[in-house]
């Protein structure tokens, strides 16, 4: 049973879970202001200001740092690694979420196009630089915290 207690016990796990919901919770509330309606699938959706993705890497790799120290490999692993999603996040992702923009926009053209759309793409995707930046001053802030 000492793993289940150990799971129950790591703020390594927890501290990112949480602020991860509180931000995802807080784009819903924020869109459901702004578009005057509730959008529970923007819970679990991607994109928005801040960044949930970056925001927990980066809560963990301050944590890391903290517990571990600042010049272990731990901590530079999970630079690494936090880097490497915050570029996906507004880099690649953010490239595909575009793409699907202009590909919806093709579908909906009137006679451009031989093809039945079935669904739109998603296209919220990735970030912004900016909110990239956001999420990893909130991260860096949690995880300083905690």
């Amino acid at each position: 049973m000492n793993i289940a207690n150990d799971i129950l016990h790591n703020k390594f796990l927890w501290v990112p879970f949480f602020t991860w919901l509180a931000i995802q919770v807080f784009k819903v509330l924020f869109d459901s202001i702004r578009e005057k309606k509730l959008n529970l699938k923007r819970l679990f959706g991607a994109g928005g200001m801040p960044s949930s993705h970056t925001a927990i890497v980066m809560a963990i790799t301050v944590m890391v740092g903290k517990e571990a120290g600042f010049g272990s490999f731990a901590f530079a692993a999970c630079l690494v690694f936090s880097l490497i999603v915050m570029y996906d996040a507004a880099g690649v992702r953010r490239a595909a979420g575009e793409q699907a923009s202009v590909l919806n926009k093709i579908m909906e053209t009137p006679g451009l196009t031989g093809l039945e759309v079935q669904k739109r793409l998603m296209e919220a995707l990735g970030h912004t630089p900016t909110q990239v930046f956001v999420g990893a001053i909130i991260g860096i802030i949690v995880g300083a915290f905690f």
